[in-house]
């Protein structure tokens, strides 16, 4: 097999399935020591060829539920900022580059877990499939003013400046950069737009389950974080000293004591990230940039279905959870009332039901429809999707919940562990296969119609024309509108 000389040093990687694959390619130094909390340094050439033929370790990673489901990601290391590239044959082609980010709430995650393998995307496609590593966490998202901020996004954009200098020699072509990622990974890619140092990297999004985050900067959390540790405010000489497994240690236990996952994210600290990405949309600074998002119909399922005791009054919980928001107790009621009529005579009005729209729709559906609301404006190529297929998993109580779709993107239906989780058999194999194309003819060429879909309109607030993916794969119009307008005047910026 050939190998492939990149700015950095050269590569060889591996055959596999008639895709040709490549692992572990370093994109930074190691963000050890003197430059850990730092933004990332461009690899410095190396000596020899690099057998490009094992994932890197992962980055540090945070405690999260899923791993007592899924397994946890090892192993685990500071040097992880590394990314792998699938391509049908590194030659002069200059095909579509579809970037991804990882999901993970900030705090777990990597380019190397095996739902996102990119070969037969790569292969389907004709395209290069590029994941990466970046750091999370308190190495990632730690904000000291005028120290340290946002690192994790820098190493994102240091990778995506690494494909734009490389990616050719693999086939690829930097001038068509889809980025795309799920949940945490959805919503970098929306901050990834709102990043001036991002600006011209890529030229398509794809966001998937983005949450709803509020970045806010706040020194709250690296300070409860430092303290716990017995380090002074600020003192980032003896945060660089401290042992990696002991600021996990003490992440896990701080994230626990608050009951939240999602502390340690992008911030808009005036410089990296000047304002929210929500408002750069709106502005219209992201015309030029063609823009697919969408979500699962009962994200929340799958947090709920491991919730406990906290939902076994789900009126209560909808209360206590959209006051921590600042939505008080009458709007709360209001919404739970208009939810129930809405799904009369039509779906469910079992209360846990409820509960699981209204979280889902607070979380993800509703942040989703702003993006939607303020890119359209600007861009024709502006397309919503809802995906519907149901999970099989813990007797049907995941319904179509979050992280379902990954498996679909990739078509990695058939690795271990996957059958309990999404299904397999004919029927989910040809909705991935149609899923599939839509996220490849997107990356191709801004619109993600092709012949497996019935026609897909874009985006407007007048239809309100969303994708519907699943057992039937129909394009609806202004879905769950009734609940949406519930929302109005809340989760806006």
């Amino acid at each position: 097999m050939a190998i492939i000389e990149t700015k950095s040093g050269k590569v060889q990687g591996y055959i596999e399935n008639d895709v040709e694959v490549y692992k572990g390619i370093p994109y930074a130094e190691p963000p050890i020591d003197d430059l850990r909390f730092s933004p990332p340094v461009m690899k410095k050439p190396w000596d020899g060829v690099l057998e490009a033929k094992e994932y890197s370790p992962f980055a540090f990673q945070g405690y999260s539920m899923l791993e007592d489901y899924f397994g946890k990601n090892e192993p685990e290391s500071e040097d992880c900022l590394y990314l792998n590239i699938w391509t049908p044959v590194a030659d002069n082609e200059k095909r579509p580059v579809m970037f991804w980010i990882h999901g993970g709430a900030f705090i777990t995650g990597g380019g190397g877990v095996p739902i996102y393998d990119g070969s037969v995307l790569a292969k389907r496609g004709d395209v290069v499939v590029v994941t990466i590593n970046y750091r999370l966490g308190a190495f990632g998202y730690s904000y000291i003013p005028g120290v340290t901020a946002n690192v994790g996004q820098l190493d994102q954009i240091m990778a995506l400046e690494w494909v734009r200098d490389n990616i050719e020699k693999f086939g690829g072509d930097p001038e068509n950069v889809t980025i795309f990622g799920e949940s945490a990974g959805g919503y970098a890619v929306l901050t990834l737009s709102a990043m001036s140092a991002a600006k011209g990297l890529f030229h398509r999004v794809i966001a998937q389950s983005a949450p709803f985050i509020n970045p806010k900067v706040t020194e709250k959390h690296t300070k409860g974080l430092m303290k716990m540790l017995n380090l002074k405010k600020g003192d980032i000489d003896a945060f660089r000293k401290t042992p990696p497994e002991d600021i996990i240690d003490v992440q896990n236990k701080y994230l626990e004591k608050i009951n939240s996952a999602m502390e340690f994210r992008p911030l808009i600290d005036g410089v990296s990230l000047p304002i929210h990405p929500l408002k750069v949309f709106q502005n219209g600074d992201c015309l030029n940039i063609d823009f697919m998002i969408g979500s699962n119909l009962d994200e929340a399922k799958m947090f709920t279905s491991m919730g406990g005791e906290v939902f076994a009054n789900p009126e209560k919980a909808i209360l206590m959870f959209l006051g921590m928001f600042g939505i008080d107790a009458t709007n709360s009621a209001k919404m739970y009332e208009t939810y129930k009529k809405a799904r009369e005579g039509n779906l469910s009005t079992d209360p846990k039901d409820i509960a699981d729209a209204i979280i889902t729709d607070f979380m993800f559906r509703i942040p989703t429809i702003r993006f939607l609301e303020a890119q359209f404006k600007h861009q024709k190529n502006t397309y919503n999707y809802l995906f519907t297929w149901e999970s099989p998993g813990f007797d049907g109580q995941l319904g179509s919940c979050h992280a379902l779709e990954l498996a679909f993107v990739f078509d990695t239906l058939n690795i271990p562990g996957m059958e309990n989780f999404t299904g397999q058999g004919p029927e989910a194999e040809l909705l991935s296969q149609k899923i599939m194309d839509a996220w490849i003819a997107f990356a191709r060429t801004g619109n993600p119609n092709h012949e497996g879909l019935p026609e897909w309109q874009s985006y407007d607030t007048e239809k309100r024309a969303t994708m519907c993916l699943g057992k039937d794969c129909k394009q609806v119009t202004a879905a769950y509108d009734k609940e949406r307008e519930a929302w109005d005047g809340f989760l806006e910026v």
